[in-house]
């Protein structure tokens, strides 16, 4: 028998079948289905947290000069106790690191952890737990923020100590709605600051928002809450192929700065997108292990269903291959025909279950918040799982079939 009728005759058993055969499917269509859905969702919560939040927290083309790194949680706990105790990021350390970048589009300095957060009261309306944060004018260039109406924090503004604030727009928009916000005052801890600023949005991610905060002098967040345990130094490069040089740099003019000798560990951390990037990694790392656990015992069990199918297959057949067998056909014929119809039926099963995960993928993407992409490795993986347990469940029914007698198996009713 030529390929195309060993395939043909594999797929009209499977046609003439069709109820058995979609229950044949039913275990591996769940399993893949599954596995693309949750690879989908892991996937698509990897590229976000890279193009979204991790580009929001730190800005594009950008590294910070940190007192402690993003990821404390790999460190054991004598690292940490002894990151506690490095010095904070100071003026000078800002002002060396500034100097040794010329060149950069713009160097800033922000209060870090721990955030305050505060009521932000105009007239008898009040948006609560709103972050509050203290920064450099060039705050808003590092962080790619577009100012929708009013002016930015200046330099002066910081060296006067001046109340002024810059609000994110979701807080604009809930506080003043068809009011003009500029010039009005709101009051914030008991303080007035003018509004002299609001920022264009950034959209939401995961569901929750950038938009809500309010920006202020570095200077005047220090008076109301001191100095941050993780003040940061954002430098921002023009590209993003400058960024690996200008880390090194980086490094250069902060030990220059603290006095560091050759040999002495850094007392500071330098810190890009990347590193929030691994962070969430290793949190979906566990995913990764457990996923294909599951699905793997899924597809066995959906492999066992395939040999037994056709275990029956070949007892119901049994007087079918006597006849094939009498009228010439080959051991290897019969065997290839069995194995075809496992290999159809494991591979038409991871096929659906693909276009099932596929339309599960967009489904959540639409019902939630939660971000999914489809990747080709994923499909190709589906794909091959499908095909690889036609093969191995397939290769003993198909077998035991090209070896029955002829004569003996003509006899059979």
């Amino acid at each position: 028998m030529s390929l195309a009728d060993v395939i043909f005759t594999a797929l009209g058993q499977i046609r003439s079948n069709k109820l058995r055969s979609f229950f044949t499917l039913l275990g591996i269509i769940v399993s893949v289905t599954f596995l693309v859905a949750v690879l989908a969702i892991i996937q698509g919560l990897n590229a976000y947290v890279k193009e979204n939040i991790a580009d929001a927290m730190i800005g594009a083309n950008s590294f910070q000069v940190r007192r402690t790194p993003l990821n404390v949680a790999r460190f054991v706990d004598e690292e940490v106790e002894r990151m506690g105790r490095r010095p904070l990021i100071s003026r000078g350390d800002a002002e060396a690191v500034r100097q040794a970048f010329p060149d950069a589009e713009a160097v800033s300095l922000q209060s870090g952890w721990p955030t305050p957060s505060a009521d932000v009261t105009w007239r008898n309306r009040t948006v609560g737990d709103v972050l509050l944060f203290g920064v450099t004018a060039p705050h808003q260039i590092v962080q790619d923020y577009r100012l929708e109406q009013g002016r930015a924090l200046s330099d002066v503004d910081i060296t006067q100590r001046r109340p002024v604030a810059v609000l994110g727009p979701d807080l604009a928009e809930k506080l003043f709605e068809t009011v003009d916000p500029i010039g009005q005052e709101v009051r914030i801890r008991g303080d007035l600051f003018e509004v002299i600023g609001v920022n264009a949005t950034k959209g939401r991610v995961l569901g929750q928002s950038f938009d809500g905060y309010v920006l202020m002098p570095l200077t005047r967040f220090e008076m109301m809450f001191g100095r941050r345990a993780t003040t940061t130094v954002s430098i921002k490069m023009r590209t993003a192929e400058e960024v690996a040089t200008a880390i090194a740099r980086a490094e250069e003019a902060m030990r220059m700065a603290r006095g560091l000798r050759p040999g002495e560990p850094n007392n500071f951390a330098l810190e890009t997108s990347d590193a929030l990037v691994d962070f969430w990694k290793t949190l979906t790392q566990l995913l990764f292990a457990i996923v294909p656990a599951i699905v793997s015992i899924g597809i066995v069990v959906g492999g066992i269903v395939i040999m037994n199918i056709m275990l029956m297959s070949v007892s119901e057949r049994t007087h079918e291959i006597g006849i094939r067998k009498a009228l010439g056909a080959r051991a290897k014929d019969i065997e290839n025909q069995f194995l075809a119809e496992a290999i159809a039926l494991a591979f038409m099963g991871g096929f659906l279950g693909v276009a099932v995960g596929w339309l599960m993928a967009a489904a959540v993407a639409a019902a939630s918040p939660l971000p999914t992409r489809v990747t080709w490795w994923s499909v190709a993986i589906a794909l091959s799982l499908g095909a690889g347990v036609g093969i191995i469940f397939g290769v003993y029914p198909a077998r035991r079939a090209a070896r029955l007698d002829p004569i003996a198996a003509m006899r059979a009713e």
